[in-house]
């Protein structure tokens, strides 16, 4: 699938949204929900809304302002709701597909709980182009904890979700070398 923008980290959300549509539209309502014990008894839908989360936190931090991670809501329409997050999903890939590349080096105050002894959470500076970054690798984390999940409940997911792109590329230059 090609993307009508040019910048390479605006692609690199659009390219994990599309696989989590791709996902979305390959597992049943039932898969989307089961809960897995072994998994701290996780579902697919609690990491996928997990990171829709922070793809539209940073989206709404790009427009408006500072960034803040810990705002986030757990058990929502998204999470047990395979249609809603596909929805979502959709909504978010056309709202990065029209963000004005040049918001990429807008400064952020980006807020988020780091550390376990402390009651509070930690500020830093960032910029949009940053954390656009940290998002899509955070996404790619948790996609391969869905493969795992989904390998327990034996579901086929589309090829490469959930593997790196670094690691894809080294795959692609180490077969091209045998």
């Amino acid at each position: 699938m090609s993307f009508p923008i040019q910048n390479e980290l605006l692609v690199s959300v659009l390219e994990t949204l599309t696989q989590g549509e791709l996902l979305l539209v390959e597992i049943s309502d039932t898969d989307y929900t089961r809960k897995l014990p072994v998994a701290f008894n996780a579902s697919i839908g609690g990491h996928y809304r997990h990171c829709l989360d922070h793809f539209r936190s940073l989206l709404d931090a790009a427009v408006a302002g500072n960034l803040n991670y810990d705002h986030r809501e757990r058990g929502t329409l998204v999470e047990n709701d395979r249609f809603a997050a596909l929805n979502t999903t959709r909504e978010l890939r056309t709202a990065y597909e029209q963000l004005n590349p040049a918001v990429l080096t807008r400064s952020l105050d980006v807020t988020c709980k780091t550390s376990y002894a402390s009651s509070g959470s930690q500020v830093s500076p960032s910029t949009v182009g940053r954390e656009i970054m940290y998002s899509v690798a955070h996404a790619v984390h948790h996609y391969a904890l869905i493969g795992v999940m989904a390998g327990i409940m034996e579901l086929k997911l589309p090829a490469g979700f959930g593997v790196a792109p670094s690691t894809l590329k080294h795959q692609q230059t180490a077969g091209q070398a045998a």
